[in-house]
């Protein structure tokens, strides 16, 4: 049986999913029949196992009823980010090959934006109606519940990732067999934080993403309740800590910077005690945040350094990264390498590339050129981020990606952004780098080389960002320009960007 149906026989009027929001809540023998109607609704239109559906859904009940869907139809499914420009829709559905779209009326006019040149990807809408989509919720309840579902694979979800090149790709992991529908495998982790079947576990970052969607889902799997808020208020946040009695929660540090950005009277009204383990991830903390953090809260913040494709995960909790400050911890399973430039593998102290051995099998949909790239010659996989060992095997950032930049736990990758500057008229180069910020950890700045050098000032800078804001996600746009004569290059014309980072990170 379904672990979430059983969950729904044993404690039909739990509380599911708490919608902090708007008050709204859902029990489990609710979420379970909307995922099975919703199921039977996917496989009377007649998808396969293996094929996809995707979801443009800000944070809401049926983008969980309907990611539980697809898990029973053996479908992959793809939570598109809701900040996405209708162009980069568009690629991620017709990369994924989606037979169908799920929107909502907060995102029907990007999805129909994106979906003008697929038309043979069906749309469907919650909560409204909207020209061009079918309902949803009548496709759903017109089921019979009463009707038994196919022996299918278990579905997954198939999560993009932007690329180095500025393409997203797609991480797909193998369907699990049938038989493990009834018990899906447990992940170290979830012993290590101590999830069980009374944890109340709050989720304040959009479900699109890979944290807060896998999370959520296990803990609805092992009968825990989910708090999800429609998006991250801080105060909000204590309060919806102290009101459902939260036991477990995840955070990016931009949240802790926010937090802690509180008057002491506000942080200090809210009763706390429940909390037991706080989760953080997607960015690297400062030292500073994270211990006050731990002074404000107690020791009982968890740190994890891993990323989509899940080949490589280490762990930390609060007492061993008070003994080790700044370590994203020790592979909790396989273990983690320091590669030099020639594979060789470094000593402790040595900065080098980190990759992980003995994870589980991953592929980037269309694109088996990237999924060779991401394993060596051993068969060690990688994240492309740079760290090292200390003498105990405890894994240290030095730097994300050497491109990669990293704003309030977004994953920016330059050369999209380059690549929209560039089609600017009056712009011969461009180059995207991150600039320290205290809130966000990094800022999107762009070094510009103007056609005509005498047109660079402020007017241009600001129709610059306006223009890329056209072009792509907000958060991906430069909040700085910068202007040079040119661009430092190699002979081979390959970007040098270090130099960039170190010129413009001093200035700054």
């Amino acid at each position: 049986m379904d672990p979430l149906a059983a969950r729904a026989g044993a404690t039909p009027a739990k509380i599911a999913l708490h919608l902090s929001d708007t008050g709204e809540t859902m029990d489990f023998r609710t979420l379970d029949a909307h995922a099975a109607l919703a199921a039977r609704w996917l496989l009377g239109r007649g998808l396969q196992p293996g094929e996809r559906i995707g979801l443009l859904m800000e944070n809401r009940a049926e983008l969980i009823e309907l990611a539980l869907a697809a898990q029973r139809a053996g479908l992959y499914y793809t939570p598109v980010s809701i900040h996405l420009r209708p162009a980069e829709i568009a690629y991620i559905l017709a990369d994924a090959e989606a037979r169908l779209l799920v929107a909502t009326p907060e995102t029907a006019a990007a999805a129909a934006a994106a979906l003008a040149e697929l038309p043979d990807i069906a749309r469907f809408i919650v909560g409204a109606d909207a020209p061009g989509f079918a309902r949803y919720e009548a496709a759903r309840d017109g089921q019979d519940l009463a009707q038994p579902l196919p022996s299918r694979p278990v579905g997954r979800d198939l999560l993009y990732s932007s690329g180095t090149t500025g393409r997203p790709k797609g991480v797909k992991m193998p369907l699990l067999p049938p038989e493990m529908r009834a018990s899906p495998p447990i992940h170290p982790t979830w012993r290590f934080y101590g999830f069980d079947a009374d944890s109340v576990y709050f989720s304040p970052g959009p479900l699109y993403h890979a944290a807060p969607h896998r999370f959520v889902l296990r803990v609805l799997q092992d009968g825990g309740s989910c708090v999800i808020p429609r998006k991250f208020d801080a105060a909000g946040a204590l309060a919806a800590i102290e009101r459902y009695r939260v036991t477990h929660s995840q955070w990016v540090p931009t949240m802790f910077h926010r937090l802690l950005a509180l008057p002491q009277a506000e942080r200090s009204r809210f009763n706390l005690s429940s909390h037991r383990v706080a989760i953080h991830a997607a960015a690297p903390c400062p030292v500073a945040v994270k211990q006050a953090m731990i002074d404000w809260w107690g020791p009982i913040l968890f740190e994890y350094y891993a990323g989509s494709e899940a080949f490589g995960i280490t762990v930390i909790d609060s007492r061993t990264w008070l003994a080790h400050p700044g370590s994203v911890g020790r592979p909790l399973t396989g273990a983690v390498h320091i590669l030099g430039e020639d594979g060789r593998e470094l000593s402790p102290g040595e900065i080098g590339m980190i990759s992980f051995s003995g994870g589980p099998p991953f592929e980037y949909l269309n694109a088996p050129d990237k999924t060779a790239a991401a394993y060596d010659a051993a068969g060690r996989a990688s994240y492309g981020d740079l760290g090292w060992l200390d003498e105990e095997g405890f894994l240290y950032m030095s730097d994300r990606r050497a491109d990669l930049i990293i704003s309030g736990g977004v994953n920016i990758y330059p050369a999209e952004v380059e690549s929209a500057l560039i089609q600017h008229p009056l712009v011969a180069d461009a180059a995207v780098i991150g600039l320290p910020d205290a809130e966000f950890g990094e800022q999107v700045a762009a070094v510009v080389q103007p056609r005509d050098p005498a047109a660079a000032d402020q007017a241009l800078a600001a129709a610059l960002i306006d223009y890329c804001r056209e072009q792509i996600g907000g958060p991906k746009c430069p909040r700085r320009i910068f202007f040079t004569d040119a661009l430092p290059r190699s002979e081979a014309g390959k970007l040098l960007r270090r130099v960039l980072k170190e010129h413009y990170r001093s200035a700054a």
